[in-house]
C-alpha cells in the first residue's frame, strides 16, 4: 500500500505553503500529494507548484493528484487537456480524479444552468470521452449528455494520464469497475473498503476486466492536538458539509451521494437528531459538537499524535493508495505539520 498526504483547498495554503507542505511531504516520505477541487483555486495549477517544489527534495518529483474534479466545472476536451498537460510535464506523475459532484442535487445544477440529468449518464459519458482523448483517439460520441464530433487532443504521444472516478453509492462504484482506472472513496471505514471493492469487481466482470486494473483510493481524515476537545470539535467541523450536506436534504437526497453514504454504514438515526438540531436553529458548532465520537472514529481519527499512525492503519486496510487527509485542528501550517509527521509513511508501517 502507498501512502499519500492530502491538503485541500479549505486549508487555505499560500504559495509559499504549497513550497514548503510538499518538500516536507517529500522528506517525510510520502509518495503523492492530492487535493479537491471545488470552485477555488485551479488545482492542475496548484499540483504542477507542488511537484515543481517536491523535486528540491526527490529529483523526479513525488505524485500529484486531484481527487476529485467536480466534471460540471470542465468539457471533456478541457479535462483531457490539463490533465494532460500535468501528466507530460510531470513524466507521467500526476492522476485525474472526476467525479459527478454535486449533479444530483437541482439547486446544483441550476447553479451552472445544467439541465435535469443523471448523474450515471453524465460520469459514463466523461470516463469514455476523457480517457479516449489522453490515449490519443479521436473522439466522435454522442451520449446522454457529452456530444464530440472530431475532437483529438493534440499532445504527442499521448499522456495517457489516469482516470480515476469518485465513487460511493453500488452503480458509480460498478462503473468504475467498467471504465476507470480506480476508484475515489471517501469516508470509509475498512468494511465499507471491502464492500466497495465488491461492487468494482462487479463493474469490472460486465466488461470481462481483472479488477485488480482498477486502483482503490481514499481520503482518511486525521486531525491531532494535545487538546482532543480541540481536535474533535475540528474534525466534526469537516465532518459535517459530508454526512449532512449544507441544507437539511429532502427525502429523495438523502438516499443520494455522501448522506447515503454515511446511512449505510448505520447513522441513520444520528444524522436525524442532528438534522432536527439544525431545523430548530442549533449553531453550526452546537451541532458539531453533537456528533458522536463513534461515527467520527468510524472514518477518521482525532485525538493526540502519538495514536495516529495507528489508527490510520486500521483504517486504511484494503486500499491501493491511502490518503493521509489533513484536517487542520488549529489555524496555521504547524497544526497541518503535526498531521503529515503523526502519520508519516515510516510510522505507519
Amino acid at each position: 500500500m502507498e501512502i499519500g498526504v492530502g491538503l485541500d483547498g479549505g486549508l487555505r495554503l499560500s504559495p509559499e505553503e504549497q513550497v514548503k507542505l510538499s518538500q516536507e511531504a517529500a522528506r517525510l516520505g510520502y509518495t503523492s500529494i492530492w487535493t479537491n477541487e471545488g470552485s477555488g483555486q485551479d488545482m492542475f495549477q496548484v499540483c504542477a507548484q507542488r511537484w515543481v517544489a517536491s523535486r528540491e527534495v526527490v529529483p523526479e518529483g513525488i505524485a500529484t493528484g486531484i481527487a476529485v474534479s467536480p466534471v460540471m466545472y470542465r468539457s471533456p476536451v478541457a479535462f483531457a487537456m490539463s490533465g494532460g498537460t500535468l501528466s507530460q510535464l510531470t513524466g507521467g506523475r500526476f492522476c485525474m480524479g472526476i467525479g459527478s459532484g454535486g449533479a444530483y442535487r437541482p439547486r446544483s445544477r441550476q447553479s451552472m444552468g445544467l439541465p435535469r440529468l443523471s448523474a450515471m449518464a453524465m460520469m459514463r459519458d466523461y470516463l469514455i470521452t476523457v480517457k479516449g482523448l489522453v490515449a490519443g483517439e479521436e473522439a466522435n460520441y454522442q451520449g446522454d449528455v457529452v456530444t464530440l464530433r472530431g475532437i483529438k487532443l493534440d499532445i504527442d504521444p499521448p499522456p495517457q494520464t489516469p482516470v480515476y472516478l469518485g465513487a460511493l453509492g453500488p452503480e458509480m462504484l460498478r462503473l468504475a469497475g467498467e471504465l476507470a482506472d480506480g476508484a475515489c472513496l471517501n469516508w470509509c471505514n475498512p468494511e465499507q473498503i471491502a464492500w466497495s471493492r465488491e461492487r468494482v469487481a462487479e463493474g469490472a466482470a460486465r466488461v470481462g476486466r481483472d479488477p485488480s486494473e482498477v486502483k482503490i483510493v481514499e481520503y482518511i481524515r486525521i486531525c491531532v492536538d494535545d487538546d482532543v476537545d480541540t481536535a474533535r470539535l475540528a474534525y466534526a467541523r469537516a465532518t459535517m458539509g459530508y454526512a449532512l450536506g449544507q441544507q437539511v436534504p429532502t427525502t429523495r437526497e438523502r438516499g443520494l451521494g455522501y448522506r447515503a453514504h454515511f446511512e449505510r454504514m448505520g447513522f441513520t438515526q444520528e444524522l436525524a437528531m442532528l438534522d432536527e438540531m439544525r431545523t430548530k436553529g442549533s449553531s453550526r458548532d452546537e451541532v458539531a459538537d453533537a456528533f458522536s465520537p463513534e461515527l467520527l472514529s468510524t472514518v477518521g481519527y482525532y485525538g493526540k499524535a502519538d495514536r495516529a499512525a495507528e489508527a490510520f492503519a486500521k483504517l486504511s486496510q484494503g486500499l491501493d493508495t491511502a490518503i493521509v487527509r489533513v484536517v487542520a485542528a488549529r489555524p496555521g501550517i504547524e497544526s497541518i505539520l503535526a498531521v503529515m509527521r503523526a502519520c508519516a509513511p515510516d510510522k505507519v508501517r
